[in-house]
């Protein structure tokens, strides 16, 4: 073990196993960090301890949570946590995506980046946990007293490994885009900006010029994208709850998008956190991670789809909030928007 506590390696599963004995109670999230460990590292040196190596891919792999019924969705970044109650339900395979279009779980899933994934079982707490080649979860599905247990054992059953090694072998962890932008093709950016009318085509607009989503809004101006102050995340989170606007709230990274659309109630800060605690649904956002956020309107054949996006000191994505078309309130939920800070003023 190095002088700062993390774990030179290569480090034996038993060794791992001792560790985490000596302290049960920390996050594994947070155990593996302070030790030097990805956490994928962390739950394969359960296998044969409470873990089970199963197939990682969506189209294997979702269609049985399904049959779980009611379980609790979790998906993560750097800086934010997203959690919702419901079923994985509607099913959708793709080639490059996935997706689940449920009442409550709506998610968008990238297969190729669920290279690894495990059951787990410790007494009464039962998870399915998917993480990427570097070893970073992806997405875990935490069963709940109301979810069908029977149904997960035969989901171990049917998606079990050969391989039951407690050992991985990863990749180093892919590092944030810098922002990327082309500052004589703005006029061009501009000009196809305003002939959008999906809010998916601007990705694929972006990436024709050799801009990326951060750059663009750097690049563009007013009215595409105008900066705000940090805290208008806060705020917004703060007035739609005591308004009940609907809104829609996404939260990813490189392989999954958890989305939570409707009202929220409850929004609570906790030193640096800014928690939503709901019933069947709970976000845990850092705000000090907040760096850059971006209010940002693009044209759609149905008006415009305004959002506010928060990025990190890396320039990576936080979060976007929408308002939500389907649960009504677009205009309350625009005007709300409006009334948040810019980041000239925050000056």
């Amino acid at each position: 073990m190095a002088a700062d506590g993390t774990l030179t390696h290569p480090v034996t599963s038993d060794r791992i196993r001792a560790l985490r004995a000596e302290e049960p109670k920390l996050r594994a999230r947070d155990f593996a960090a302070r030790h030097g460990l990805a956490e994928a590292e962390l739950v394969a040196a359960q296998v044969g301890h409470g873990a089970t190596r199963i197939a990682a891919h969506p189209d294997q792999l979702i269609p049985l949570v399904g049959t779980l019924g009611d379980v609790m969705a979790l998906t993560r970044n750097e800086s934010c946590v997203i959690e919702r109650r419901g079923t994985y339900e509607n099913y959708h395979s793709g080639a490059h995506a996935q997706m689940v279009l449920g009442d409550e779980i709506d998610m968008r899933f990238f297969g190729k980046h669920w290279l690894h994934a495990f059951a787990l079982e410790d007494g009464e707490s039962r998870s399915i946990q998917v993480f990427d080649a570097a070893g970073d979860a992806v997405h875990k599905v935490h069963l709940k007293p109301e979810s069908d247990v029977a149904a997960f054992a035969r989901l171990v059953e049917a998606l079990r490994l050969d391989d039951q090694s407690d050992s991985l072998v990863l990749e180093p962890r892919a590092l944030t885009e810098a922002p990327k932008g082309d500052a004589e093709r703005v006029e061009v950016l501009r000009a196809e900006w305003a002939k959008m009318t999906d809010t998916h085509q601007f990705l694929r607009l972006v990436s024709k010029l050799k801009f990326n989503r951060l750059g663009a809004y750097r690049l563009v101006g007013a009215p595409f994208a105008v900066a705000m102050a940090p805290e208008a995340v806060g705020l917004l989170l703060d007035r739609v709850a005591a308004s009940q606007t609907p809104l829609m709230i996404f939260v990813g990274n490189q392989g999954c998008i958890e989305i939570h659309s409707g009202t929220i109630e409850t929004v609570t800060p906790m030193g640096p956190w800014i928690n939503v605690l709901d019933p069947r649904f709970n976000l845990h956002l850092r705000g000090d991670h907040i760096a850059e956020v971006w209010l940002v309107d693009k044209p759609t054949n149905n008006g415009p789809a305004l959002s506010l996006e928060a990025f990190d000191a890396d320039g990576g994505l936080i979060l976007q909030i929408f308002g939500s078309r389907k649960h009504g309130g677009i205009d309350a939920f625009n005007a709300t928007l409006a009334g948040l800070p810019r980041k000239e003023a925050a000056q």
